[in-house]
């Protein structure tokens, strides 16, 4: 809930408005760029991405507004689809989540095991004064976690816990600085076998650091274990202060290591960094931090993402910050519910609990932003739709585009609600927003706090919605077929979104899966964005979408969205532009989900082609 005196965050405030307005005085009008730091309304720290059902997880530190020391007291959740809009699941867990930690809510991360999510963090110990490690737990990958021990797991007076499950399922657990140590997780997650070991910090192993003979390798803190391809890699912070962030590699989870160089050099306005490392929708994605946002610096620091391509021979080229960031993967649906805290780039606005479940924007004031990246509106949006509320008098939504300053489709007017958390929805009518945009709602009113957005929704035109019928499968097979052979259900147990997917077995062909005919809505030489989230139920097979055209007695065939891999273990998009012609007269069009071979089963939902 709101406080009461909303004037309590103006700090807050200003650092979200002197962001936007460094972007502004960076950027051409109606061509920002700019998508780091990936969060712009408060400091975040300690990069720790996950993937987990076809989205990335991101867990944070928080550094407090005007920190002079690493002032730290809880951690922060934001999630993305597609790497450039975020967003911000709050705080689901905090100091108070430990009861026998009193300081120090410093770098941590979580992984999946079990069906649960465990979040290994390091903490000051109340009882005297030293560091530890402690894990919590959840059911969700946005929590709410729990102390899973109501003590510490682990402690030695060192930080940076990074946890690792190899391919024979044993999981480690590795921190350290100033030194490098690691035990054996049991299965439970929450306990070790043995105790814990040290790693040997040979100058071999992770390079050689002059004048300092007290530590004489690079390592630093902030370790980060994964494997690829059969080989170790350990990514750590270097040789502070200011440190780079830099690697080594073994044959085996806890060494020999061998040093192999400099990943980031030393950038950024921070005098500390901390790397995470993941893959997603088959591209590479390297997590840091700097000091990018203003006030920003060595306690003030915020998480930032490059996309990179590992060398041939595997090893990482080098990577430097910027502020464009990573690319977008897809684009997004304006036509099905987004919240509102669901950002690229946000200016002045803040978010909070909302009282209808997650998280709304609020302290809005004249001027305030929301850019949402890459937005697709197809034929036509029509109307806008957005939940606010206010305990004032309101003021209006203006649906831009491609810039705060751009063409405006359309105005909402938001009136007063009687309180902060009393909700209604506010519709109006929206023309000129056709293909792909980024769109921008601007935020305008009088003076002082104008009013709260949980979340909007466009609608449009035939041409401008989803072709296919039940695309989010809430209606069961409705409207869905099978293209070749196989048998079609919902599946009611795993599901993207909603209560259900479908299921497609008994599959007799590659070409087998379940489809729609679309004839008689496509128009000829039109350009359609295909979104499918697409699930293994047996095997890893390759999975794409596909449009077969019969027109003047030929049938050809349209390739939708790369083939991508998929596994039982989580959900993958499987996304594309194409543009739709025939010659002659269209007697018959069906989309639908193929393998590239095998006849392996496999679920999809939430898909849309428009």
């Amino acid at each position: 809930m709101k406080v009461q005196d909303r004037t309590t965050t103006r700090g807050r405030r200003a650092i979200a408005w002197l962001a936007s307005m460094a972007c502004v005085l960076a950027l051409t009008p109606g061509t920002a760029t700019a998508d780091n730091p990936i969060v712009q309304h408060i400091y975040t720290a300690d990069p720790a991405p996950m993937v987990h059902d076809g989205r990335v997880y991101l867990y944070t530190g928080h550094d407090e507004d005007g920190s002079t020391y690493f002032t730290m007291r809880e951690w922060r959740v934001f999630s993305s689809a597609d790497m450039v809009n975020w967003t911000d699941h709050g705080s689901p867990m905090s100091l108070a989540t430990f009861a026998w930690a009193d300081a120090n809510a410093w770098a941590g991360q979580v992984i999946a095991r079990n069906g649960k999510f465990y979040w290994y963090v390091p903490v000051r110990q109340r009882s005297n004064g030293q560091m530890v490690i402690g894990v919590a737990v959840a059911d969700s990958p946005t929590g709410p976690f729990r102390d899973a021990l109501g003590r510490p797991l682990v402690g030695n007076n060192e930080i940076d816990p990074h946890a690792f499950i190899d391919d024979d399922g044993q999981a480690y657990l590795y921190w350290g600085n100033p030194g490098l140590w690691y035990v054996r997780l049991n299965p439970d997650m929450i306990s070790f076998s043995g105790s814990a070991t040290r790693i040997p910090l040979t100058t071999a192993g992770f390079g050689t650091r002059t004048g300092n003979a007290s530590r004489p390798t690079l390592y630093e803190e902030g370790p980060w274990v994964f494997k690829r391809n059969g080989l170790y890699y350990n990514v750590f912070a270097a040789e502070c202060c200011s440190e780079f962030l830099a690697y080594s590699t073994a044959t085996g989870p806890t060494g020999p290591w061998t040093y192999r160089g400099t990943i980031m050099p030393r950038q950024g306005a921070s005098f500390t960094n901390h790397a995470g490392v993941i893959d997603f929708q088959g591209g590479s994605y390297f997590f840091y931090h700097n000091g990018a946002l203003p006030g920003g610096g060595g306690y003030t620091r915020s998480v930032a993402v490059e996309k990179f391509t590992y060398n041939s021979n595997g090893t990482f080229p080098t990577i430097n910050m910027t502020t464009t960031g990573a690319p977008q993967i897809g684009t997004l649906n304006p036509y099905v519910r987004q919240e509102a805290e669901t950002i690229a780039w946000g200016a002045g606005i803040e978010t909070e609990a909302s009282s209808e479940g997650g998280m709304n924007v609020g302290w809005i004031e004249n001027g305030d932003y929301i850019k949402v990246k890459g937005v697709a509106f197809g034929a036509g949006a029509t109307a806008f739709s957005a939940r606010v509320a206010s305990a004032t008098s309101g003021g209006r939504i203006e649906v831009r585009l491609d810039s705060a300053t751009g063409p405006t489709v359309g105005t909402c007017t938001v009136g007063g609600t009687g309180g902060w958390q009393t909700w209604t929805t506010t519709t109006c009518a929206v023309s000129g927003a056709t293909g792909t945009h980024d769109l921008y709602l601007r935020l305008a009113g009088g003076s002082g706090n104008l009013f709260n957005i949980n979340w909007w929704q466009f609608s449009g035109t035939a041409g401008s919605a989803n072709l296919l019928t039940n695309g989010d499968v809430e209606n069961g097979t409705t409207g869905w077929g099978v293209h070749g052979s196989g048998t079609l259900a919902r599946n009611t147990t795993v599901a993207h979104g909603g209560g259900g997917s479908l299921s497609i077995t008994g599959r007799t062909g590659a070409w087998n899966g379940p489809g729609q005919d679309v004839t008689a809505r496509l128009t000829n030489g039109k350009s359609y964005t295909t979104n499918v989230w697409v699930r293994a139920q047996s095997g890893t097979p390759s999975a794409k979408a596909t449009l077969s055209l019969t027109a003047g007695g030929t049938t050809s065939y349209l390739q939708l969205t790369p083939a991508v891999g998929v596994t039982v273990n989580g959900w993958t998009l499987l996304t594309g532009t194409t543009t739709v012609s025939w010659s002659g007269t269209l007697s018959n069009a069906t989309f639908y989900v193929e393998t590239a071979q095998g006849t392996d089963s496999f679920l999809v939902d939430d898909a849309s082609f428009q």
